[in-house]
């Protein structure tokens, strides 16, 4: 009996760490993502309004601690990402094909390839969580809602 494609292709956390994934290496993915996030035209207007400059270190603290809890079994992450996000009333799928693409490119940029690959997959989850969870709160018909296209970037 052959495995689930998935199950074949997406790395394992294990597989990650043995090619150097560490909390380090978390850290500088997420302050590279967001330096260009935050001066991204579509994706960068969002900051301003909810996080000011001086709440920028604890909000990347926060990042690290969820992506460590995600990709090494920390369990430091005590946030609650979703409502803040269901907050966001412009917030929509142009916002999220530019986060992918622009998280796609930085741990592509700073990560070995099953490193990075890894990331992937788990944004790519999550992005799909979000925009659900978002269209369900909204209210909107979710029977015909098409998975995100990929944009490249840059």
């Amino acid at each position: 009996m052959s495995a689930h494609p998935r199950e074949t292709t997406s790395p394992k956390a294990a597989d990650a760490i043995a090619e150097g994934l560490d909390e380090a290496m978390i850290r500088t993915v997420v302050h590279q993502f967001y330096a260009l996030a935050r001066e991204d035209d579509v994706i960068g207007p969002i900051f301003p309004d909810r996080v000011p400059d001086d709440h920028w270190a604890a909000h990347l603290d926060q990042i690290e601690t969820f992506w460590t809890a995600s990709l090494l079994g920390t369990r430091r992450y005590e946030g609650r990402p979703m409502p803040k996000h269901l907050a966001i009333r412009e917030l929509n799928d142009t916002h999220f094909m530019r986060w992918l693409a622009l998280f796609r490119h930085t741990v592509s940029t700073v990560c070995p390839p099953v490193t990075a690959q890894l990331f992937i997959d788990r944004s790519e989850r999550i992005a799909a969580s979000f925009r659900i969870n978002i269209a369900m709160h909204r209210g909107e018909d979710l029977v015909f809602h098409p998975p995100l296209k990929r944009e490249s970037y840059p």
